[in-house]
């Protein structure tokens, strides 16, 4: 890891920069894929799952049949985790319902907000290396609780055709509607259009490469609607004197295995810390299954020494880090501070990864700084607010005026005649 020592704040612009990964090239082919799932919808999909995935599949949906065997292709241990795991994000997500509250803004205007449900939507899982059942927990559990009507997942198959039994055992588990092995931009586009099979929906979720990512973006060109621009996992650890060194390299590393393309940063209080971290993470990265991908990420990775504690919250907030880790004295109180992270991990004993699996919060996260101005993945993202007011004589009263005033000084007089024929009925009928 590339390391600093108390970097001056004029340096602070390069050192948060994650790696760049440029799209352009992958834009025509996104814009090639998108045009012939529109022309040719299944058939596409089928030369596209050949062409990039190298597996011929003649029937994308996934039976129910193939369903109730894979259920029993998992280990039990492992039905157990994620029923624990679901049960938290059942609950922490239920605990963000709100009912709607009724607001008299004037003596007889009544403004309120009602949710409603996104009718249909899709859900991406990556598959590959790493298949993500627990994301189809932390999307199809609160879209569930929203009141989702149809959840469509899809997700690559694997190299023996078929898609990962722990994905498939989730995606029951939690009422998954319709399940696809269809990966790729293939599957964000026929997501976008629809074919003869997968459906078109209203937005999309869900992480995955850079081919993925610049289809969810060239899916909001056509009013699809996703959850938020995504890129590489990243990770952020703040740490002090109280804060233990074999702890802090592996948080790390459960960041950097994620892909070469992954960042990982802690901000050390001390130069102290420097040795004892460093040495943590060799010896830690030599038992890892995922090592080589690891040690990539860790190129582009940093170790900083920020003495004063202001600025290691000042650096940390101009970051935004995707998982922010504050290993430090006080951690409550520095967490009052930030004010731009997706998700903030407390203490030694709270690792990131318990975010990622089963605590019961989010893991669907804004990266690439996105956090300045982004939720992570929450209840109100699977649904929408519409708003509704209703007025009575008393209210068009009270504020008749003001509207009519507005509406004048804008020259936009039919907004205004709307205003004063109701204030003369109710004056001609008194």
């Amino acid at each position: 890891m590339n390391i600093e020592i108390n970097p001056e704040r004029n340096e602070w612009s390069k050192l948060i920069e994650r790696p760049a990964v440029s799209n352009e090239h992958i834009q025509p082919l996104v814009k090639e894929v998108f045009a012939i799932v529109r022309k040719n919808g299944d058939k596409a999909l089928q030369k596209y799952t050949q062409l990039f995935d190298h597996i011929a599949i003649d029937d994308f949906k996934v039976s129910a049949t193939q369903i109730a065997a894979a259920e029993q292709m998992v280990a039990e241990p492992l039905k157990k985790a994620i029923q624990i795991a679901a049960q938290n994000i059942r609950a922490f997500h239920s605990s963000q319902e709100n009912k709607a509250e009724k607001i008299e803004t004037t003596k007889g205007v009544i403004c309120w907000q009602e949710a409603r449900p996104i009718e249909r939507i899709g859900i991406y899982i990556p598959g590959g290396t790493a298949p993500l059942f627990s994301t189809v927990l932390m999307l199809a559990i609160p879209a569930k609780i929203a009141g989702c009507k149809e959840i469509v997942l899809c997700t690559p198959p694997g190299k023996n055709g078929s898609v990962n039994p722990a994905i498939l055992y989730a995606a029951n588990l939690v009422g998954v509607s319709q399940v696809y092995q269809v990966g790729g931009v293939q599957a964000i586009a026929a997501l976008s259009i629809g074919t003869e099979t997968v459906p078109k929906v209203y937005k999309i979720f869900g992480p995955g490469n850079q081919f993925v990512t610049a289809a969810k973006q060239f899916a909001q060109q056509l009013g699809v609607a996703i959850d938020m621009p995504a890129g590489p996992s990243e990770l952020l650890v703040m740490a002090d004197k109280t804060a233990d060194p074999d702890f802090v390299a592996a948080d790390l590393l459960s960041q950097a295995e994620h892909g070469a393309d992954s960042q990982v940063v802690s901000v050390l209080a001390s130069e102290d810390l420097v040795e004892p971290v460093q040495q943590a993470l060799m010896n830690q990265l030599a038992d890892l299954p995922r090592a080589e991908i690891a040690k990539k990420a860790l190129e582009n990775s940093r170790l900083l020494v920020i003495e004063d504690k202001e600025e290691r919250i000042a650096f940390v907030n101009q970051y935004a880090p995707e998982h922010l880790i504050i290993a430090e004295n006080n951690a409550e109180e520095v967490l009052q501070r930030i004010k731009n992270a997706g998700s903030v991990f407390l203490g030694n004993y709270t690792p990131e990864s318990a975010g990622d699996y089963a605590s019961g919060t989010n893991h669907t996260l804004p990266t690439n700084g996105f956090a300045k101005s982004y939720s992570g993945v929450n209840l109100d993202a699977f649904t929408k607010k519409i708003t509704v007011q209703n007025i009575t004589p008393e209210g068009i009263i009270n504020l008749g005026e003001t509207i009519e005033l507005m509406a004048q000084a804008e020259s936009l007089y039919a907004h205004k005649n709307a205003v004063t024929l109701r204030l003369k009925k109710l004056e001609n009928e008194n």
